[in-house]
């Protein structure tokens, strides 16, 4: 047996330490590595987006709620499958996390054969959300660099072989996380990062 589990990471975030120790048991003894967190708050200041993952939290706990948990990933543009787990949910409450991207939503006690495929399927999700992503951002970097030689959108989307929508979607994505309002201001953000430090 490997030190590194194979099948990837599980965040569990519960303020209810009984139910994230049955599920880190139950989990690493399926082989995945699982990260118990007893907060919200503690999960957001530690969580990686780079590490391909799924999160499994609790609705209800005190200070940030799993909904708004939920939120602030959605915020941040996370490829993060979140399955839901509560003690008391509704059908209502279920809808409007699973509009906002969740996976699934399951009741307490559950099943865990259940439960077990149910992280296998969310892992396959972020194996393929994580590849995604990273082209997304090799694609805006190839956008990036073509727009400070001053190429045109046609001329972008001819070199990368892409449309011109998806040239004005990378750029508008680019200029969003740059905080740039112009072309101009992309462009000094851009060469100023690249100027030589002196």
């Amino acid at each position: 047996m490997s030190l590194i589990p194979k099948k990837g990471t599980v965040y569990v975030v519960d303020d209810d330490e009984a139910v994230r120790d049955s599920l880190q048991w139950l989990l690493e003894g399926k082989d995945y590595r699982v990260r118990c967190f007893d907060s919200a708050e503690t999960f957001l200041s530690r969580y990686d987006p780079r590490e391909v993952a799924c999160l499994i939290v609790d609705i209800r706990m005190g200070g940030m709620t799993g909904l708004e948990l939920q939120d602030r990933l959605v915020e941040r543009k996370s490829p993060l499958p979140i399955v839901f787990i509560t003690g008391h949910g509704d059908v209502p409450m279920a809808v409007n996390t699973m509009k906002k991207g969740a996976l699934d939503f399951i009741q307490k006690p559950f099943d865990e054969p259940e439960l077990v495929g149910l992280v296998e399927r969310m892992l396959d999700h972020a194996r393929e959300a994580f590849a995604d992503y990273q082209q997304a951002v090799c694609r805006e970097a190839q956008v990036l660099e073509r727009i400070v030689a001053g190429r045109l959108n046609k001329q972008i989307a001819d070199d990368l072989g892409i449309s011109i929508k998806t040239v004005e979607a990378h750029r508008a994505n680019i200029m969003e996380k740059l905080n740039a309002n112009t072309v101009a201001d992309l462009l000094k953000i851009a060469l100023g990062q690249n100027a030589p430090k002196g």
